[in-house]
């Protein structure tokens, strides 16, 4: 029920373009049903690619200078940040999450009306979520030349099994940026949902990557509903917004604030304490 209404409120609201007018927005479509483990396959299938699973130093990104811009300056960003992005599989991620009312009630209708239904984007509600621990896999998908056309991260709740998220990752320049951003897209049944965010630092030096615009065409969150082979429905989504907070603490561990905003409630916090694999 929730999926259905999601798709009606594309339709009466999304702006209906067609894919040769935002090749920007460009990414895998989700199948009709359940996403869950079965999607990296289907998505190689479509688009004739091979999952490489036997990557052992696959990164989100193979090169993180192509970020550098006039809004992003690759001198200063922290060693280990970078490491991270361009050596993703050998690390290990700790999580845990906070969420207070009034977003953990709206995160839970959600999470449990959608995101279960469809086991994609099943961020944890409560704490205890996440005690188990979560599972990570970086999947490159290579085409015939053996160049990276996304980087898959599947993360899954240890406990349940629950799909946090399969994502697609590669890297973009918005048509209303002037510099590269990280573009992360989230299949979902018959379209998807893509997260473009640009690099900066805060006043402290930490590095941040920010899905916030103000217009269509900037880095920030859109929905999409396939309507055929040539044309969506994409609806813009101004007051959803994410951010990632990365730094090194006093004993040189990489950790990550992740915060997700909606409508200016925080219905998420989660931190990442990240670490080389043993």
């Amino acid at each position: 029920m929730g999926i259905t209404l999601i798709k009606l409120y594309l339709h009466l609201f999304g702006r209906k373009v067609a894919k040769a007018q935002v090749p920007w927005l460009g990414g895998p479509i989700g199948p009709r049903g359940e996403i869950g483990g079965r999607l990296y396959q289907l998505i190689a299938d479509e688009e004739g690619l091979a999952i490489d699973y036997l990557a052992t130093d696959a990164g989100l990104l193979t090169d993180f200078a192509i970020l550098a811009g006039p809004r992003f300056d690759i001198a200063r960003l922290d060693p280990a940040v970078r490491r991270f992005y361009e050596h993703t599989s050998r690390f290990e991620l700790d999580t845990w999450s906070e969420t207070r009312f009034p977003g953990r009630l709206f995160l839970w209708l959600i999470v449990s009306t959608v995101s279960r239904h469809m086991n994609q984007l099943n961020f944890p509600v409560f704490g205890l979520e996440t005690s188990r621990g979560t599972t990570s896999e970086i999947l490159p998908l290579r085409d015939a030349s053996g160049r990276a056309v996304y980087t898959g991260w599947q993360r899954r709740l240890a406990g349940s099994g629950f799909t946090i998220y399969a994502g697609f990752y590669s890297t973009v320049q918005p048509p209303g940026w002037p510099s590269p951003c990280v573009k992360v897209v989230f299949p979902l049944p018959e379209g998807n949902a893509t997260a473009i965010l640009h690099p900066e630092y805060n006043p402290q030096g930490h590095f941040r990557l920010i899905s916030k615009g103000r217009r269509f065409g900037d880095p920030g969150f859109y929905r999409i509903l396939e309507l055929n082979s040539q044309q969506l429905k994409v609806r813009y989504l101004r007051s959803l917004h994410e951010e990632f907070d990365f730094y090194t603490d006093e004993r040189g561990i990489l950790r990550c604030d992740h915060i997700v905003r909606f409508l200016g409630v925080t219905m998420l916090r989660l931190h990442y304490r990240i670490r080389p694999k043993n």
